[in-house]
């Protein structure tokens, strides 16, 4: 038996390290630690409840959109108010974007590089003048040793499966998905502001009345994407999948999936989301409505002061850093459990659930690339490293698909004069609320406590902290943890097919600042007194 520590998992945002024993060419047990200490529940107290829209926003650079906007509903929780039609519209335009921004880059920019074999490319045989030339400057790197974000992988690794010439298209398309992702980002600050830490969402809507200009400026860009979407990253992703069929049975975790649904019509009630909210447990594809009132979250493995499972809405946030200890306390992630479970999060929980719902949009999709795939009645494979990546790719055409429709209607609102984007309110003495969301990574949910109109106590729930949390009080591991169990590895000193299984839930952990010696390469500790 060996044990691999990684540490830390590159390719995500924050700090994530794995720990895991392989026996046997397989890996027999596994420990997830979140390394980065959050707090922004502690900055948060005694604060104006308005200052959570932004200051929630800095817990992620990749997301604050999310966070915006979970921050945004518990507040109108607290205050019993809703966004009015058009103030809606601009909410789900500017989350629509971040998702279109954020789906593109993690499968292109930090998953794909897991199945691609980037200098494998330098060996493609092509006639066609673009990819000559990507391939022309890819090798010049290579040769010259200047591989840039392409360097220190393990290219050449035996789980590698591609010919050339698709490893050649893809380094093309990841090179068009830096432009995409960049479009996305500029339709989010047309009405948001800027991007990222959007300014124009707050509790009551948008503080920003769209226009025809900026629907002029917006809707050029969104069929762009959409258009390269459907004829570039879905079919990137039905190429790759055939020759890694293998792991639509690896990285199952849990088979428990909780969404709390995204994206609001005029009902704003969580079921009739563009994406529903629901739970499917133990694998059976049958969708169960949300009981928020049974989660918990566990501190017994995490470095805080040990107390009994409590709701967040109760919830403490007590740092007690110990040392690194798999039997103890070894993560600053605390385990949230659903009636107890461990549930996976993310876009194939969204996916999963819309499915199990018969979702007009999902289930046809899912079928269709099923289907295209050969195991087509088989629906229990997206339980898989494959289904995290298939969920993300159909679900970013749903989004683009939506967000066409609603600028439509934004264009219809400004026609008819429908200007009203921003419910005015008063902030109550005391009151509760909660904002359950969902950011591209999965389920959020923000729970805030309100006395003497400043903020007693603010909680929040992740997706990652879902996804990679710890043990619990009985021992059961988080989703992350249960996933890896049984994944082959062919080199442990290489431990590609982890990387492989980690990167499908695109962990996502406190933002952080490095200082970085360009000649060398090295981390700094810096000690500021």
């Amino acid at each position: 038996m060996s044990r691999i520590i990684i540490d830390p998992i590159t390719r995500i945002e924050g700090h994530l390290a794995l720990e895991v024993e392989v026996e046997g060419g397989k890996v027999k047990d596994a420990w997830a630690s979140g390394t980065l200490f959050r707090g922004f529940e502690i900055v948060l107290k005694g604060r104006d409840p308005r200052d959570a829209y932004h200051i929630t926003q800095r817990i992620c650079g990749v997301c604050p959109t999310s966070h915006a906007h979970a921050a945004a509903l518990c507040l109108e929780s607290a205050t019993g108010i809703h966004a009015p039609d058009t103030g809606r519209l601009v909410r789900n335009m500017v989350e629509g974007a971040q998702f279109l921004h954020s789906h593109i880059l993690w499968f292109y920019h930090l998953a794909a590089l897991d199945f691609v074999d980037v200098v494998s490319a330098i060996k493609a045989e092509t006639k066609d003048h673009y990819l000559k030339d990507v391939q022309a400057r890819l090798r010049k790197s290579v040769e010259g040793g200047q591989l840039g974000p392409f360097a220190n992988a393990y290219w050449g690794h035996p789980a590698y499966k591609l010919p050339p010439e698709l490893n050649l298209l893809a380094v093309a398309h990841y090179l068009e998905a830096l432009d995409k992702q960049a479009q996305a980002s500029h339709i989010s600050a047309i009405f948001g502001g800027r991007m990222p830490m959007t300014m124009t969402t707050p509790a009551g809507g948008s503080v920003h009345i769209p226009t025809v200009d900026d629907m002029a400026n917006l809707k050029p860009r969104l069929e762009e994407i959409r258009h390269w979407v459907e004829h570039v990253y879905i079919p990137d992703v039905l190429a790759i999948a055939p020759y890694y069929l293998d792991y639509a049975k690896i990285g199952v975790g849990p088979r428990n999936f909780l969404a709390w649904g995204v994206f609001d019509d005029p009902s704003f009630d969580t079921k009739n989301r563009l994406m529903p909210s629901g739970t499917v447990l133990d694998g059976r594809l049958k969708a169960l409505e949300i009981e928020p009132a049974t989660i918990t979250e566990d501190v017994t493995h995490g470095w805080y002061k040990d107390g009994k499972p409590t709701h967040p809405s109760m919830g403490v946030t007590e740092p007690e850093f110990t040392q690194w200890d798999v039997e103890k306390k070894y993560t600053w992630a605390k385990a949230p459990r659903y009636g107890g479970r461990p549930m996976e999060v993310g876009a194939l929980a969204r996916m999963v659930v819309a499915y199990a719902k018969g979702h007009p949009a999902a289930r046809p999709l899912i079928d269709q690339t099923l289907g295209a795939l050969g195991v087509g009645g088989h629906p229990e494979v997206l339980f898989s490293v494959v289904g995290r990546i298939a969920a993300r790719a159909l679900e970013t055409k749903i989004i683009a698909d939506a967000m066409v429709q609603w600028s439509d209607e934004i264009l219809e609102n400004i026609r008819t004069e429908k200007k009203d984007t921003f419910t005015p309110y008063t902030l109550p003495a005391r009151a509760q609320g909660v904002g359950l969301w969902e950011a591209p990574r999965g389920a959020l949910g923000h729970w805030n406590q309100i006395e003497g109109t400043r903020l007693a106590n603010y909680q929040v729930i992740t997706p990652t902290c879902w996804n990679i949390s710890p043990r619990d009080a009985n021992g059961v591991k988080g989703p992350i943890e249960q996933a890896l169990i049984g994944t082959p590895v062919a080199d442990a000193k290489r431990p590609l097919e982890i990387l492989r299984v980690a990167h499908s839930f695109d962990p996502c952990l406190a933002c952080t600042v490095h200082v970085i010696d360009p000649e060398s390469n090295a981390v700094y500790k810096v000690r500021i007194s």
